[in-house]
Order: structure tokens, then C-alpha cells, then sequence
């Protein structure tokens, strides 16, 4: 059970709570007791899950509520009141980092927490806000990791220091945080060695980082995927090394999120970010309403809509002009739909709340993992069979296998991507008006799922959204600013 799937639980209890006839003690027992079992199969401590059950019978006192009350309503806002509380630690980061001034913050955690892809999120994160960050790998234990952390910084555009002959990490440390602090960089990250379990060696070489590099901010990465027994890895690093922070990763498709979110904040520690896949702009700052409103789809969280096209025209400064929904002739070629998927990826979360995928437009069924998946098997074609109209080179048998071997999938699931490239080519063909290869507020606000456009405030809203964010005519401009 991945997060959406416990939030469609509780959610689910929620509505069919609302929609019993009469709201008595038994309509109410049931709705929680389906939620805590789905919070128990999300591995939240059982502790936890007893609290909040209790203090929802406690707040929702049937004998005590005056007539005329809507049960309802307070049945549903003391179901969500909880489950922010259960998320929040009630502690803010001791350090924030201020652009212009230099701060340097050390990234701890176990091996295979995914610690170096998050220090190159973390980067990327700062770079799209205005800061100068910088990486250092300060990590000599694990084979590859300074290559790792050189691919992701490249990438990223980001300036990185390491070392393959200097097999000291404080020496490295040290002497990337004096050279970054030289260049003026006002954000320098440090990416430490992990173990595969807590010991000794591995706390005290922390503790020698930290002394050499003096940090600012301690974040420690953990893997979402431990469930409650985050609650003790957290504390183990906690008692060894200062501990400012939290960044939970892998949360885009492990049962036990919830579990460690919740016993994160059991452990009073705040988590700054959480990590919801491989990719550098899957990355969410993390706060627990605007969380739990997404997790049970109770309405748009707009500061994390804005923020998130905000970091979507950053993350495409490399772009020279925004990306075309139809080419030059008029047709939806392979190269459109892998720009418009490109796109949506790096929309990040809000590429995924706008368009009606499983249903029409930008967007294959399945979801983003098979858009990258089709992407792949496209960075296999040829120039010309991206550009082909309507795809016709790729209507050969032996192009098809060329492409399902380059990219490492079968031949069947290369002629899905071209079924559903079809279908999208179809889509957009009738979509767009002749003659326009953009898209404007009304062809927008059609593709908007009803309950999201609404809770904009209807066209008029949306299109005062799309003028804060640049053009007021056209939203793909938004991304040539």
C-alpha cells in the first residue's frame, strides 16, 4: 500500500461516514476502525494509532454534542486535525540557510538511504530558489559514490568537489568547504559515508566531519521504506551526532511511508523535505497539512501549486523557447509528445495534479512511471523517426525491434508506446485550435480535472494564476521567462 492507496482508504472511510443516512456511534466506530487499519498496515506505530483513536472519540463526544451540530463536519475536520498531528514534531530546523551568507550543511545516514541523490535534490532544490550551492563527497567508503555524485551534480548544474586518490573524508571535507567558501558558493553540501547498519566507526567519523567542516545544519536521510523503525534510527543518530533535521526518501512507492513519517515526528525531529522518486525534481518540501490534504484529497494546496510552477520555470532555464504541442506542419510527432512528457516530469508534482491523464492529453494510463518508461525506449529512435508526421517511419517491424532492443523492452511494449502515441496524436489534433500550436486559458481549463478548476476559482482564477507566472494568454510561455 503505497501513500495514495492509504489516503484513498481514509478518505474513503471519511466519505462513507458522510454519507450514512444517520451519524451515530456505530457509523463512527466503523470509519475508524477502517482507518486504523490502514494506518496499521502502513506500519504506524501502534501506539500512535491508539492515540489518535482516542482523541477522536474524545473530541467527537456524541452525548455531549448540542443538537443541530453538523456531526459530520466535525467527525471529518477531527479525523484530518490528527492526522497533522500525528506528522508534526511541533520543532522547526534550528538553522534555515539566508542566501548571500555562506552555510554549510553535512547530509548523515545509512548506506542505500539514497543520501547522494538527495544532496544533489537539495542542491537543485537551492540553485531553482537563487542560492550558489555547491557539493562535496566526503564519502571514501563506498565504491562509486564520488562518480555518483559528479553524475548528479553535472547534471544538475551544480559545482562539485571529491577526490579519487585522497582516501581521508575529513581531508576532502575540508578542503572542499575552504575552496567552495573561496568561490563564494552560500550554500555548501557535504555528502558523508553511510554503513549498511548504525556502528561505531560510522558515528565517529561524523563526529570528526562535523568538527573539521563546522556545519550549520546536520541532515539526516532516511529511507521511508523502514516504516516505524525509523523511530530508532532516528533517535541512534540523534544521541551521536547533532541532528537538525530530517529528509525522508522513497516515498513514492513503499507501504510503509506513513509508518515513518509518523515516527520521525514521534521523535520530535523536523523533516525539511521528502523524496517521492529517482528523479531531481521529485523532491517536496514537507509540511503536514498541506500533506495530508493532498493524501486525502480534500482541495489544492495553491502556495505548493505556485511554489511548484515556480520551480518548473527554473528547472527549464535551459530551454530556448517553450516546448511546441504541434510542429511546424501541423502534427503531433513522437518529439512532441516526449518534449510534453519531459514537461510534465519536470512540473514535478503539479505536472501530475492538471491534465486528465488516464483520460485524455499529455499523458499515457499508468501514470509517470510508464511516461518515463516510453521516454526511454524514444531516446532509442532516430532524428527522423522523432520527427516523422504522425509517426509513419516507425510503422516497420524491423525499426520497432531496433528501438525494443536499444532501449531494453520488448517489442510489444514499443507498439503500446506507439498505440498510445496514436491516441494522444488524435487527442491533440481535435484539442487544439487550427492553426495554434499553444495552449490558452480555455483549452486549459478543459483539461483541468472540475474539483481542481473550482477550487482555483474558475477560469477567471486561473487565468490570474497564469499571469503571475508570466504570459496571461498562453501557459506554455510561462516557460520561455
Amino acid at each position: 500500500m503505497v501513500l495514495a492507496q492509504l489516503g484513498g482508504r481514509i478518505s474513503g472511510a471519511i466519505r462513507q461516514m458522510s454519507n450514512a443516512t444517520v451519524i451515530d456511534k456505530k457509523v463512527l466506530n466503523d470509519c475508524l476502525n477502517e482507518i486504523t487499519h490502514a494506518l496499521l498496515q502502513a506500519d504506524v506505530q501502534f501506539s500512535i494509532v491508539s492515540d489518535l483513536h482516542t482523541n477522536i472519540k474524545r473530541i467527537v463526544d456524541f452525548d455531549s454534542l448540542a443538537a443541530g451540530h453538523d456531526k459530520r463536519k466535525i467527525i471529518s475536520k477531527a479525523i484530518f486535525n490528527e492526522l497533522c498531528r500525528i506528522l508534526n514534531p511541533g520543532k522547526k530546523p534550528p538553522f534555515t540557510p539566508k542566501r548571500g551568507k555562506t552555510s554549510v550543511v553535512m547530509f548523515v545516514g545509512l548506506q542505500g538511504s539514497g543520501k547522494t541523490t538527495t544532496c544533489a535534490k537539495y542542491a537543485h532544490f537551492h540553485r531553482s530558489k537563487g542560492w550558489k550551492p555547491a557539493l562535496v563527497c566526503a564519502d571514501t567508503f563506498r565504491a562509486g559514490a564520488f562518480d555518483q555524485l559528479k553524475q548528479n551534480a553535472v547534471k544538475a548544474k551544480i559545482p562539485f568537489y571529491g577526490s579519487y586518490t585522497e582516501s581521508d573524508p575529513v581531508a576532502i571535507a575540508s578542503q572542499g568547504v575552504e575552496r567552495f567558501k573561496k568561490e563564494n558558493s552560500d550554500l555548501i553540501i557535504v555528502d558523508t559515508s553511510g554503513r549498511h547498519r548504525q556502528e561505531a566507526a560510522l558515528f565517529e567519523e561524523m563526529r570528526q566531519l562535523a568538527e573539521a567542516t563546522k556545519p550549520d545544519l546536520v541532515v539526516f536521510v532516511m529511507d521511508g521504506s523502514i516504516g516505524q523503525a525509523a523511530f530508532d534510527q532516528a533517535e541512534a543518530f540523534k544521541q551521536s551526532i547533532d541532528v537538525g533535521a530530517v529528509i525522508v526518501t522513497k516515498l513514492d512507492g513503499h507501504a510503509k511511508g506513513g509508518g515513518a513519517l509518523s515516527a520521525v515526528a514521534a521523535t520530535k525531529s523536523p523533516v525539511l523535505f521528502i523524496g517521492t522518486g529517482e528523479h531531481v525534481h521529485e523532491f517536496q518540501v514537507f509540511d503536514a497539512e498541506p500533506f495530508v490534504k493532498r493524501l486525502l484529497g480534500m482541495g489544492a494546496d495553491l502556495s505548493g501549486f505556485m511554489d511548484n510552477i515556480h520551480q518548473a520555470v527554473s528547472s527549464m532555464d535551459q530551454v530556448q523557447k517553450p516546448p511546441e504541442l504541434l510542429s511546424e506542419n501541423g502534427n503531433f510527432t513522437l518529439r512532441n509528445m516526449y518534449e510534453q512528457f519531459q514537461l510534465m516530469l519536470n512540473m514535478g508534482p503539479i505536472g501530475h495534479a492538471i491534465p486528465r491523464f488516464d483520460q485524455e492529453l499529455m499523458m499515457p494510463k499508468g501514470g509517470s512511471g510508464k511516461m518515463k518508461r516510453y521516454m526511454i525506449m524514444m531516446d532509442s529512435m532516430t532524428k527522423k523517426e522523432l520527427d516523422s508526421p504522425n509517426g509513419s517511419l516507425m510503422n516497420n517491424e524491423s525499426r520497432i525491434l531496433r528501438v525494443a532492443k536499444g532501449s531494453g523492452h520488448s517489442i510489444e511494449a514499443v507498439k503500446e508506446m506507439l498505440e498510445a502515441y496514436k491516441r494522444l496524436s488524435k487527442i491533440w489534433s481535435k484539442t487544439l485550435k487550427k492553426g495554434s500550436k499553444k495552449m490558452n486559458v480555455e483549452q486549459m481549463s478543459k483539461v483541468i480535472p472540475d474539483e481542481m478548476l473550482k477550487q482555483i476559482g474558475g477560469k477567471g482564477a486561473l487565468e490570474s494564476l497564469i499571469k503571475k507566472i508570466g504570459s496571461g494568454k498562453d501557459i506554455m510561455a510561462a516557460f520561455n521567462k
